[in-house]
């Protein structure tokens, strides 16, 4: 009997044994039900949804063809797997998903058995089968390896990376890439314009109006379409219809035991089975709530402030306007980073170039060889991808690339894998790269002419979310490099004296925390080069210096602080807040700045509490010679 009203075939479902034993007549029914599901509940709670609709067919054909968990399936991406996550045991638990302590936003091991892989950025499914599949080479186990690629996954380099290696092995493993045209953004790239012909000549309507490119092509390798892919070693299948399910699991079980590397080819709809969606699959890709019938999203009021990556976006138009040498580059991320505008009214400055990190970052290396000024936005937590390229291509040949990094610190629906949590700690110790942290709008448009002003690298690393109302300069002054400012004085004579040393996004919280302690606030502005000077002045007139970031604790702007008063033999005593030695899971920003002691409450209990330890008392009296 159905566990839940209104849907007879789903409330039976829990695990994909119970899905192995249903009658196969009855899965299409089952997959209007599961789109239904999915169409209702995140129409309530909000999460990835475009793309989830497009699986559902996908879903349900790999739990049934495969004897999962023993059959490995790996996604890549993951924000695509809510249908797997309600086959897998998970269905009652969706209205948690992306808050704090509910389901996870992608794939995770420690959630379930099923989840074989954990994942969050793109482009590893392949790499990660490969290895699943070569241990069962190796373990002499009996078990079938598929990767789930799509949702622009095979626009990232680590992709063919992975298909050809796994092809030169000729793993017994099956990749399936799940052609949607999409990604967050159109799809870009030379490996979308082939489907996008290949659709043409086979007479399928690409999703989402794929556009056949204007320049001639020589068309010939259009008869055999898998030509590429067996290149790299893989049989070719398909394309094939990926929502008609009989026909998909007709091929799945006929390559479930094929041996040496497979790959099928699936043509879907991002947004399937929900028209809005189909038609705005950008829009409707990760949403908040929306009116399960009509698509509508309720009326959202009128911004405090506007958000930092607007404020990113509207600066970079103003620079490209007055400087015909300014490029944009992104991978793949044009609306996420506010360069929706800029694309528009300047294409042939504009650079997309997929999920592709580590070209994006030796791309603008190239660019500003010949004299560009390249601005590189990227997430924080994507900048990773690229670091080997940051450094060896840009740090060491001293080229002024700007890198606008959207998305620093705790980020919070998406998790672990998207909190910009280390890039103060990794960014500061690469020689020639200036970095800094806003701490409002204003500071964040006068931090970029800045770093477009220089001869020499440079980051701006801002939060998600608006910024604090302040009135934004019409021609932003570049700053005084490597010069903090004091935000607040302290007005009375309180003992002990403490300055707080806050970088970014955390000014704020530190000086609401400071008139409560009537303490002395720092916006530092810069992570690198830090204001020695300013450091070792708050030093002498303090009892306690405090730095706050919203970075790793270890190796971050604190610990810079730390090395300016070890090299000056300064003995002040620090207090370094900042993000604990853990991965931070899912919550929204605010719950998870309170988790981690970074709101006001937080700086100001843990300042009170250092306060109180004896050896602060002893230091304030000996320098006040009691």
């Amino acid at each position: 009997m159905s566990d839940i009203p209104g849907y007879a075939l789903l409330g039976l479902i829990r695990t994909p044994d119970e899905l192995r034993k249903m009658a196969v007549e009855d899965l299409p029914a089952l997959a209007v039900e599961m789109r239904r599901y999915l169409i209702e509940t995140l129409g309530r709670v909000g999460g990835h949804f475009a793309a989830n609709l497009g699986t559902v067919e996908l879903s349900l054909a790999l739990h049934w063809c495969f004897d999962t968990p023993r059959d490995r399936i790996v996604w890549d991406v993951g924000h695509q797997a809510y249908p797997h996550k309600m086959l897998t045991g998970r269905r009652e638990r969706l209205e948690t998903i992306r808050r704090l302590g509910g389901l996870a936003p992608f794939c995770l091991r420690a959630e379930s058995e099923y989840d074989t892989f954990g994942v969050g950025h793109s482009s590893t499914s392949i790499s990660a089968a490969a290895g699943m599949a070569a241990a069962a080479r190796v373990k002499q186990e009996q078990r079938r390896v598929v990767a789930v690629i799509g949702d622009g996954g095979m626009t990232g380099g680590m992709a063919f990376e992975a298909l050809n290696h796994a092809g030169h092995l000729k793993l017994d493993m099956l990749v399936i890439y799940n052609d949607n045209d999409m990604s967050i953004s159109e799809n870009v790239g030379a490996l979308r314009d082939h489907s996008a012909r290949l659709m043409k000549k086979l007479g399928i309507t690409a999703p989402h109006a794929a556009r056949e490119p204007q320049a001639e092509h020589n068309e010939a390798h259009l008869d055999h379409p898998g030509a590429m892919f067996e290149t790299f070693g893989f049989r070719y299948s398909g394309p094939v219809d990926g929502h008609d399910l009989p026909a998909l699991m007709a091929k799945l079980d006929e390559l479930k035991n094929a041996k040496g590397p497979q790959l099928l080819h699936l043509i879907t709809t991002k947004g399937k089975g929900f028209e809005p969606a189909e038609a705005d699959p950008i829009g409707y890709h990760g949403i908040t709530q929306f009116d399960p019938v009509t698509g509508a999203f309720p009326a959202k009021k009128p911004a405090a402030a506007p958000s930092y990556t607007q404020v990113f976006g509207q600066w970079l138009c103003q620079a490209a306007e007055r400087d015909p040498a300014v490029v944009g580059i992104t991978p793949a991320m044009r609306e996420g980073s506010g360069l929706v505008e800029f694309s528009q009214r300047f294409p042939e400055r504009y650079f997309d170039v997929g999920i592709a990190e580590q070209h994006a970052v030796t791309l603008a290396a190239g660019l500003a060889c010949e004299g560009l000024k390249p601005v590189c936005a990227i997430y924080s937590t994507f900048l990773q991808r690229g670091y080997d390229q940051l450094i060896h291509d840009v740090a060491i040949q001293n080229l002024p690339v700007l890198f606008a990094l959207d998305r620093g610190g705790l980020v919070g629906a998406d998790g672990a894998t998207h909190h910009g949590a280390f890039d103060l700690s990794y960014l500061r110790c690469i020689p020639n790269l200036v970095v800094m942290a806003p701490s409002d709008e204003n500071e964040c448009r006068r931090m970029l002419s800045t770093g477009l002003s220089l001869s020499q690298p440079s980051a701006v690393r801002y939060p998600r979310g608006n910024g604090t109302g302040v009135a934004c300069e019409a021609e932003p002054k570049p700053l005084s490099l490597g010069k903090g400012r004091i935000v607040r004085e302290a007005h009375g004579r309180r003992r002990p004296r403490v300055a707080i040393l806050a970088f970014g996004a955390m000014v704020h919280p530190a000086l609401e925390a400071a008139e409560i302690l009537d303490a002395v606030v720092a916006d530092m502005r810069f992570v690198k080069p830090l204001d020695a000077e300013l450091i070792l002045q708050l030093a002498n007139d303090n009892d306690l210096l405090v730095t706050v970031e919203d970075n790793a604790r270890i190796g971050g702007a604190g610990s810079g602080v730390n090395e300016v008063l070890l090299a000056q033999h300064q003995s002040v005593p620090v207090l370094n807040l900042g993000l604990p030695d853990q991965f931070v899971e899912h919550g929204t920003r605010e719950e998870l700045l309170a988790q981690c002691g970074l709101d006001t409450a937080g700086i100001l209990r843990a300042i009170q509490r250092r306060l109180r330890s004896r050896d602060l008392d002893e230091t304030a009296r000996s320098k006040r010679g009691t």
